[in-house]
């Protein structure tokens, strides 16, 4: 394995980073798909072991069960110290801005569910789940700094939005004299490219780390059409809402990187990272299998050259946002986000003890 900082903070963290929201109680969320604790230590295990310290996952995953296997898992295999645990908050709900809740208050109390879910008394990196735009950024920029001051989190990131909602954020940070985001969490992978036009440059600009969530497509640059059944492949309804429209421009590509597989002899996970690997910090990497982890550790050795490079990018064409991203919009603050279901209970909750 090898490792890297983490845009602008002192963490070091691995060049791949485990998603943990294939974990959790399928019983008690969005998604049937999802493992049980038993075999979701085996995959954290397996990780640690290769090397991996970076496991991010968030208070809406199954309810918070994934919090909580996660934190388990790392309690008994791993020292704490040696780890970097990311984790999530949620909008506020209607019910809370109806109710008063403030953007700071809604803040802690998401913090401190998660850290009991995850048996922490701090997180490494704690991140803005996605642009809520019926609270102020002012406020949530406030909240999270009250969070970092009180030691309950080492450095703030943001996921699911805009260059301009990044750059705003830490302007406002910068002049307020609050925490600033380290680290940016969005949808791009080698069909998905549409953070090229604006996040891409800016973060290089401003060392602020670039982590992708679905680095391989929900499975779609791992295998050929068809190939290997999965139940997340098979039973995954937002990945389809995500893909499927662009499935025919995009099957050059995953052809191209089956193509480049053979030639390497390795899969098409390693070909499909390596190349993610060479624009981001840690692409973050989700695990239902103990294959799925050590596929993507594989990949961080692996080196395309720039012709190879070229070859895999050439047939892309624009993509429209999908998921998150195709929400983030000021007429759609008072609609219910991807999120929305179990997330009236969780916030709740949240000072549930």
């Amino acid at each position: 394995m090898k490792y890297t900082k983490l845009g602008n903070s002192d963490l070091n963290v691995s060049r791949i980073c485990m998603g943990c929201m294939g974990f959790g109680d399928p019983t008690r969320g969005q998604r049937s798909w999802t493992i049980d604790e038993e075999h979701t230590r085996g995959i954290i295990r397996r990780g640690l072991e290769l090397g991996v310290n970076f496991f991010d996952t968030a208070i809406g995953y199954q309810s918070g069960t994934s919090e909580q296997y996660v934190g388990r898992a790392i309690k008994d295999f791993a020292k704490r110290d040696e780890v970097v645990a990311a984790t999530k908050f949620l909008p506020r709900t209607m019910d809370e801005i109806e109710n008063g809740v403030t953007g700071q208050q809604h803040i802690e109390n998401m913090i401190n569910k998660s850290l009991s879910n995850l048996g922490m008394d701090y997180v490494d990196l704690y991140i803005y789940h996605m642009w809520d735009w019926n609270t102020p950024i002012e406020d949530i920029l406030d909240g999270l700094t009250h969070v970092v001051k009180a030691g309950k989190a080492r450095y703030i990131g943001i996921s699911n939005c805009f260059a301009w909602q990044l750059a705003k954020a830490n302007a406002i940070a910068e002049k307020e004299g609050f925490e600033k985001f380290v680290s940016v969490q969005g949808h791009y992978n080698l069909i998905f490219r549409e953070e090229e036009r604006e996040m891409v440059p800016y973060c290089t600009e401003e060392n602020i780390a670039l982590t992708p969530y679905s680095a391989l497509a929900s499975g779609r640059l791992s295998r050929k059409p068809g190939a290997n059944y999965t139940k997340r492949a098979a039973e995954d309804a937002y990945a389809r809402f995500k893909y499927d429209l662009s499935a025919n421009q995009d099957s050059v590509i995953i052809d191209r990187v089956s193509e480049l597989a053979e030639k390497h002899d390795v899969t098409m996970t390693e070909i499909s990272l390596a190349w993610l690997l060479s624009k981001v910090t840690s692409p973050i990497v989700g695990a239902t299998k103990l294959s799925h982890i050590e596929g993507a550790a594989k990949a961080v050795d692996l080196v395309l050259s720039d012709e190879e490079t070229a070859y895999l990018e050439e047939p892309y064409s624009p993509h429209p946002l999908a998921g998150v991203m195709a929400q983030n919009k000021r007429e759609n603050a008072k609609d219910k986000h991807v999120w929305s279901t179990g997330d009236q209970k969780i916030n709740q909750n949240c000072t549930d003890d």
